[in-house]
C-alpha cells in the first residue's frame, strides 16, 4: 500500500533529509587516507543526536551501526569497521535519520584522494543517472519511467545496473511501497502522484551487474570484485517537477573546500 503524505508531513520528511545531507557533509570533512570507517560512523551518530534526531539505521532489523559504509566493490550495506581508507578507494556513505516520527535517507559516494579515471567516470555517470531519474519523478508518470532513465544512462556509458537492490518509498517507515528499481521499461509500474515520497538510488557497477551477500547478512558486493557507486536522494512527486528533499549541496561545499 502506498501512503500519500500531506504537505505538513512532507515538510517533516524534508527536515529529516536536510539533516541527513548535513550529516553526510560532516562525515565528508573527515574522509581521507588512514581514517577508519568506524570513526566516520561515530562522527555521524554524534552529529545526528546533537541535532535532536536519532540514527535511522541503528537497530533497523538488527543493523548494528548509524551508517552503511561501502568501500570499492561493496555495493551497499557495508558495516563500519576498523578498515582504514586508502588512497584511490571510493566509499559510499548511506545515512538515515528518524525525527518527529518520520525518516530521512540519502547516500553519496566519495573519492579518497586520486582515483582511477574509469572509477571517477563511474561516479559521474551514477550521479547523472540519479538526476535523470529524478526528472521523471512527476505526477502522471510511472515508476518505470524513473527506472528506465537510470538504466539507459548507466548502460549507454558502458556500466551495469544492480537488479536486486532498489529504491523505495519513504515516510513513517524507512522502506515503504513502491519499490523503485534502477532498471525497467517506460510506462510500467505504479503511477506517480502528488503526496508520494520516494528515494531514488542508482547502484551502478564498473563491471558486471552480479552481486552476492557476505555471511554477515548485510554486506553486498560485486561478484567480479570491481567497483560499485551509489548515490541517493529523497524526492516528493510534483505536478511539473520533483521536489528534491535532500541535497548534495552541503557535501559538495565541503569537498570544494578540501580541494583548495
Amino acid at each position: 500500500m502506498i501512503h500519500l503524505k500531506t504537505e505538513e508531513e512532507i515538510e517533516i520528511i524534508r527536515e529529516n533529509n536536510l539533516l541527513v545531507s548535513k550529516t553526510l557533509a560532516e562525515v565528508a570533512k573527515h574522509i581521507g587516507p588512514g581514517v577508519t570507517t568506524l570513526v566516520l560512523d561515530k562522527i555521524a551518530e554524534q552529529f545526528i543526536r546533537d541535532n535532536g534526531a536519532v540514527p535511522g539505521f541503528l537497530g533497523y532489523h538488527g543493523y548494528p551501526n548509524t551508517l552503511c559504509i561501502s568501500v570499492n566493490d561493496t555495493v551497499v550495506h557495508g558495516i563500519p569497521s576498523k578498515y582504514e581508507l586508502r588512497e584511490g578507494d571510493i566509499v559510499s556513505v548511506d545515512c538515515g535519520t528518524n525525527y518527529k516520527g518520520f525518516y530521512g535517507d540519502s547516500a553519496y559516494t566519495f573519492e579518497v584522494g586520486e582515483v582511477r579515471p574509469e572509477v571517477k567516470r563511474l561516479l559521474e555517470v551514477t550521479k547523472e543517472a540519479l538526476l535523470l531519474g529524478i526528472e521523471q519523478a512527476v505526477e502522471g508518470n510511472r515508476v518505470g519511467d524513473v527506472s528506465a532513465a537510470v538504466q539507459r544512462h548507466a548502460e549507454v556509458n558502458g556500466f551495469s545496473v544492480v537488479r536486486e537492490m532498489v529504491g523505495h518509498g519513504l515516510g513513517k517507515s524507512m522502506h515503504e511501497e513502491p519499490e523503485v528499481p534502477n532498471y525497467g521499461a517506460r510506462g510500467r509500474g505504479p503511477k506517480l502522484q502528488t503526496g508520494m515520497v520516494i528515494c531514488i538510488e542508482p547502484m551502478i557497477n564498473l563491471g558486471k551487474k552480479h552481486i552476492y551477500m557476505e555471511k554477515d547478512g548485510w554486506t553486498v558486493k560485486t561478484t567480479d570484485r570491481k567497483a560499485s557507486a551509489h548515490f541517493e536522494l529523497a524526492v516528493a512527486i510534483g505536478k511539473r517537477k520533483a521536489d528534491i528533499l535532500s541535497t548534495f549541496k552541503f557535501i559538495e561545499e565541503v569537498l570544494e573546500e578540501k580541494r583548495r
